[in-house]
């Protein structure tokens, strides 16, 4: 069930969506940024969620500012955390 509902808030996510979070996260994106993380998330959420993304972590690593990468990766641990228990 839980499955069933995330790959519906995925496959409706959008631009608007991440640029959002990241505001509310304290980050400023760019559009290549917005676009990057974005088309991660859609084809890679099984991954970000319940493999190891390091591989996509490090590819991000290389696309995104810095500071923009290291508040991803706090956000990232923070929220893997903090819903390991419902996954």
């Amino acid at each position: 069930m839980n499955e069933f509902l995330i790959k519906q808030y995925i496959t409706n996510l959008t631009y608007g969506d991440i640029n959002s979070f990241a505001s509310k996260s304290g980050i400023t994106l760019n559009n290549d940024e917005t676009e990057i993380i974005y088309n991660n998330i859609k084809n890679n959420w099984r991954t970000i969620l319940y493999g190891n993304p390091r591989g996509i972590l490090n590819d991000l690593k290389e696309q995104l500012e810095t500071e923009t990468y290291n508040k991803v990766e706090e956000l990232y641990i923070s929220f893997k955390d903090k819903v390991q228990n419902y996954l």
